[in-house]
């Protein structure tokens, strides 16, 4: 499976492409998209949405996952940030390409088995999942791989979940919304389940 993994903003958006061969995880690409300050947002949205779109054309992912809209203390970035994944979805969405969101916790929860993990740990621990040589920078791109890593997780407990409540004759997803995969998953690294 190959998911196209983004961290979106207006000024950076993070990107990492991942694919899952059985238990191995691999990072495939991983970079950034840069916007300058002082350019009109639409132009600043417009270079996001067509450099997704590249992205999405070239690797063609089984699925597109981003991280969730997180609202901190600014509303202004908690808004910029709202439209960059407008136009990531977007992009995805005239592709015919399913997204999958995930909160910052989940994705924290899937990777680190805390949703209270630190950046610092997040990095160190797709770094290893991955098995790459060094911790990916910067910040954006880290996350996006975990995003990336975080819908690998989940997608084969979301099927086995489905096959299993089709078998005892509950509909496909009912018995396990997306949303709860990953923090599923947490709980069996745990022992909790």
């Amino acid at each position: 499976m190959l998911v196209l993994g983004i961290d979106p903003g207006t000024a950076s958006t993070g990107f990492g492409l991942a694919c899952g061969e059985g238990s191995r995880l691999r990072a495939i690409e991983q970079g950034m998209i840069a916007t300058r300050a002082g350019v009109a947002p639409e132009r600043r949205l417009a270079a996001i949405h067509s450099r997704v779109g590249e992205l999405l054309d070239r690797h063609r992912p089984d699925v597109l996952a981003i991280e969730e809209l997180y609202f901190g203390v600014n509303v202004q970035t908690a808004f910029a940030v709202g439209q960059a994944r407008g136009v990531v979805l977007l992009a995805a969405g005239q592709r015919g390409i399913p997204a999958r969101s995930y909160t910052p916790q989940q994705v924290k929860s899937a990777v680190c088995g805390s949703g209270r993990a630190p950046k610092e740990q997040v990095g160190r621990m797709v770094a290893r999942l991955l098995g790459l040589d060094a911790v990916p920078t910067p910040d954006h791109v880290a996350d996006a791989l975990a995003v990336a890593i975080c819908e690998l997780n989940a997608a084969p407990l979301a099927r086995s979940v489905a096959v299993a409540g089709g078998r005892a004759g509950v509909a496909p997803g009912a018995s396990l919304r997306r949303r709860e995969v990953p923090d599923a998953l947490a709980a069996l690294a745990r022992g909790e389940r």
